[in-house]
């Protein structure tokens, strides 16, 4: 965009109005109170946006963390369960699991079956608010 005269005979010329311009010149005047306002909403909205898209992403790798720790707890009560020599006990015991500096209370509860060679095993895991992460299930037969 080219300017005809010097910057002071444009903003001259911007002042004095439509009279006596031509639709070019009006054009090279610059933007209106509502153009900058409608240009700094749309900015904001996607400021807004792109933030919220962070703060959702960094929340799904938190709980994706939280859960792989969880079943890693999870797992090694249920392999413990299956590596015993004897059936599990019919009730329910609690422990906590440290893993990655994450404590995780657990919670092993262990029913009877139709079939007394068999027992099924729950494990329920928990975060430190007591939000349930993960919940295991396996069945523990006699040797």
């Amino acid at each position: 965009m080219s300017f005809s005269g010097s910057p002071r005979s444009v903003v001259s010329r911007c002042l004095a109005g439509a009279t006596g311009t031509s639709h070019r010149n009006r054009l090279e005047c610059g933007f209106t109170l509502i153009e900058v306002l409608v240009a700094l909403g749309i900015v904001a909205i996607a400021l807004a946006a792109g933030a919220q898209a962070t703060m959702a992403l960094t929340r799904n790798a938190q709980r994706q963390s939280d859960v792989m720790l969880a079943h890693i707890c999870a797992e090694n009560e249920l392999i413990k369960t299956r590596i015993a020599r004897e059936m599990p006990a019919v009730g329910d015991a609690g422990s906590v699991c440290t893993q990655a500096n994450t404590s995780f209370g657990v919670t092993v509860s262990t029913t009877p079956t139709l079939n007394p060679n068999f027992r099924r095993v729950d494990v329920q895991v928990r975060d430190a608010d007591e939000a349930p992460v993960l919940r295991l299930s396996t069945i523990v037969g006699r040797y």
